[in-house]
């Protein structure tokens, strides 16, 4: 897949800056630190020697394309080409060449939608998208495949004896909001191959509407600030509505002058949750304060450019005292959005993804609009 378009080859951008916080150098040495952890067949683990997933490493590939690190990025899409399965899937974790864990996670499979989007905002390379759609479509299909009646999708699929076995009828909240944003992406990677899929678009609707109006029914992670602020960054939730919900649990995850909580019982502040919630904010318009915490959590930059996980501030120290890509992919990502720096940064706001889907009710009796 890398090098696929050789006329996309003159198609450059500028490196992202945020006055007063990155300059472009330092968004550089960032993009590099993270392709310094690739390995050779183009997988992005979370630090050296750690774990691969699908969903982290297509964070990582994007980020690199926004650093300016191209071959970096598109290699990372071989590696997705590589690992994806018969049925669509990528197993959850590969250790070097190695499954891990067989698993398979819709979150962690749709993402490759919002990338090769990503990638085609950014590089323009049609070939590129060409080749990656069947892989996208693979993927997309699975997820669908995977929708509760009520809307919400089932978050894993597990594997015994290396072969696919029951889906668990639990959805989560983060996930699910993830794959909203991954549906929204595959649909206008489908009316931009001219291959449309009403498939996607009912499920689309029906995970909308669950997220919207039945967090309840997704099993509890309320105590993880990824449930509080991704229905608004996978962008089920927006309008008054997603202001109201960031507001209810402001105080329970923002720690000022550091960043935010990763889970609201623990003195814990972590960057890539903080930059996620710096693009939910930025996204509704909160701009002042997706500015400020997008500062604060700076503390957590290291002289090579990587980003340390998080910091315990009764202790004062790392923890855990390593350099993950996905922290380093999640500060690019928001500098880009920041700055609206690339023809990418658009991609955690969504209004280049075309209109939101129809809402359409699941088995919970809501009376919505029909879809049109």
């Amino acid at each position: 897949m890398s090098g696929a378009g050789s006329a996309a080859e003159s198609v450059g951008h500028a490196v992202p800056a945020v006055a007063g916080v990155l300059s472009a150098e330092e968004v550089r040495r960032t993009a590099a630190s993270i392709a310094a952890m690739q390995h050779p067949d183009g997988a992005i683990p979370w630090t050296t020697g750690d774990k691969t997933d699908a969903w982290n490493h297509v964070e990582a590939a994007m980020a690199l394309l926004v650093g300016g690190e191209v071959e970096a990025a598109e290699r990372a899409y071989d590696w997705c080409r590589a690992q994806q399965r018969a049925d669509g899937s990528w197993p959850v974790k590969v250790v070097g060449t190695e499954v891990a864990d067989d698993s398979g996670e819709s979150n962690m499979t749709a993402y490759v939608a919002v990338g090769v989007w990503h990638h085609w905002l950014v590089r323009r390379d049609r070939a590129f998208v060409e080749a990656a759609w069947p892989m996208v479509r693979a993927a997309l299909d699975f997820v669908v495949g995977m929708q509760l009646p009520f809307g919400g999708l089932a978050w894993v699929q597990d594997w015994v004896d290396g072969a696919p076995a029951g889906v668990r009828q639990e959805a989560l909240l983060t996930g699910s909001s993830s794959c909203y944003q991954s549906l929204r992406a595959g649909l206008a990677l489908a009316e931009l191959v001219d291959d449309a899929q009403p498939t996607w678009e009912l499920a689309a609707g029906r995970l909308r509407h669950a997220v919207r109006h039945h967090p309840g029914d997704f099993l509890d992670k309320s105590t993880f600030s990824m449930d509080w602020y991704y229905p608004v960054l996978g962008g089920a939730v927006r309008g008054e509505a997603a202001h109201r919900m960031i507001e209810a649990r402001w105080d329970d995850f923002v720690v000022p002058g550091l960043g935010i909580r990763c889970v609201d019982t623990n003195p814990w502040v972590t960057g890539a949750e903080t930059c996620e919630l710096v693009m939910a904010l930025d996204a509704i318009g909160d701009r002042e304060r997706a500015l400020r915490l997008f500062g604060d959590m700076q503390h957590l930059r290291v002289d090579d450019g990587g980003y340390t996980t998080g910091w315990v501030w009764p202790d004062e120290v790392f923890w855990p005292n390593e350099r993950t890509t996905y922290t380093a992919a999640a500060v690019l990502l928001a500098a880009d959005q920041l700055s609206g720096t690339t023809p990418g940064a658009d991609i955690m706001v969504g209004s280049t993804f075309g209109p939101h889907p129809a809402e359409v009710a699941g088995d919970c009796g809501c009376t919505v609009p029909a879809p049109t």
